[in-house]
């Protein structure tokens, strides 16, 4: 039985420029049929566009929390709402989407069941919703590719950060996303890829669908240089050194010496020699056993 109060799921949502959205997001939320007592966790990672202001009164509520963050992007905001989560079960959701009745309860069902540690649902553009992508895998250039036509629980190599659900333990004991990654870009890559390495499992739940705003442009700055960091990062962090050198050919000339530096100065080798050390499986198992031709 729950403790009086105290929530089962909690829905940690990072926010930068959303405008309307997040009000459109949190109503969604509120609004669809749920027999679970959930909170949500609205990190704002330093609007300018008082797109959170809205939230202001519900300051100190037992069901919805306002955190503030300083710019320190979507990874480390990610982790700052789940520090100051209450819930045994975490779901990471994007700033401008849109429920359906029961959709937590189906897409934790095989977490509580023991059959995935993490579920992505089908995730579908408002402007599409009948086309719904089923997780995601990786290409020969290293980029996500959106799975399509998916009718049973099945491993996948990506959990979108768009909506991601975890149990509180596991998030917790893989250390959750990773903290070095600056702005946007990879951070659902590099904590699936994490998660199978270290004997975690990754799942589409294709009973469950959201609804996506699928933008040209986000609401706030980021560069190439951003992404490639995070892409090589992630590299570091898991790959053996073949890889790492693919990731550095498609960074390519100029770019590339600044952004390793960059990477390297800030405890690549170090948190590289934690994580192999604790790993159930290599990269190679999980190109492997996904099929990415990288």
């Amino acid at each position: 039985m729950l403790e009086q109060n105290k929530p089962l799921v909690s829905l940690i949502i990072p926010v930068k420029n959303e405008g309307i959205h997040i009000q459109n997001t949190i109503k969604s939320a509120f609004q669809v049929k749920s027999t679970y007592l959930f909170e949500i966790v609205v990190v704002d990672d330093g609007s300018i566009d008082g797109c959170c202001d809205f939230l202001t009164p519900y300051v100190g509520s037992t069901k919805l929390k306002l955190i503030k963050s300083k710019g320190v992007g979507a990874a480390k905001a990610r982790n700052i709402g789940a520090e100051n989560s209450l819930g045994k079960f975490l779901i990471f959701c994007d700033a401008h989407v849109f429920f359906e009745d029961f959709w937590m309860e189906r897409l934790l069902k095989p977490i509580q069941e023991g059959l995935a540690d993490g579920t992505t649902p089908g995730i579908a553009d408002i402007t599409r919703p009948q086309y719904p992508g089923y997780g995601q895998t990786l290409n020969e250039y290293f980029g996500v590719v959106w799975q399509m036509e998916k009718n049973k629980l099945l491993p996948t190599a990506v959990l979108p950060a768009g909506c991601y659900a975890v149990s509180r333990d596991v998030f917790f004991d893989i250390g959750g996303f990773d903290n070095g990654f600056q702005v946007w870009g990879h951070e659902d890559v590099e904590i699936s890829i994490k998660m199978w390495l270290f004997g975690y499992t990754c799942y589409v739940q294709p009973a469950v669908k959201i609804l996506h705003v699928f933008r040209t442009s986000t609401p706030y700055p980021v560069t190439v240089k951003h992404v490639f960091y995070n892409m090589l990062r992630t590299a570091y962090n898991h790959f053996n050194e073949e890889r790492i050198d693919k990731c550095r050919k498609l960074i390519g000339y100029p770019n590339i010496s600044k952004i390793e530096t960059s990477v390297l100065s800030s405890g690549a080798l170090e948190q590289r020699k934690q994580y192999f050390s604790r790993r159930k499986y290599d990269d190679d198992w999980y190109m492997k056993k996904f099929g990415i031709p990288f």
